[in-house]
């Protein structure tokens, strides 16, 4: 998997809200009515992440989520990030 240029991460994040590039990843932070709520979606994006094979880092701080993307073996974000980025919006606005 390839490494994404930094003009091509700029346009993929465009179709993500919120979503920004910084220190080698893509990174977005979520805000919830309750801790509950919070831990529920790190549950959803754990499903999804184990199914991609694919790894976010993940912050926890009361109701509010941190969620960051690259690619492990490319040491940079790639394609796959941006995919599991996008279900992880997906999940985000499911049941919330």
């Amino acid at each position: 998997m390839a490494a994404l240029s930094e003009r091509e991460i700029e346009e993929a994040l465009k179709d993500l809200p919120g979503w920004e590039f910084e220190g080698g990843e893509i990174a977005k932070q979520y805000t919830f009515a309750t801790f509950l709520d919070a831990i529920a979606f790190i549950d959803r994006i754990a499903d999804a992440a184990e199914d991609a094979n694919h790894h976010p880092d993940l912050e926890n701080h009361y109701n509010r989520v941190r969620v960051a993307l690259h690619t492990w073996s490319e040491r940079a974000v790639t394609d796959k990030d941006v995919r599991l980025a996008h279900e992880i919006e997906a999940l985000s606005d499911a049941g919330f």
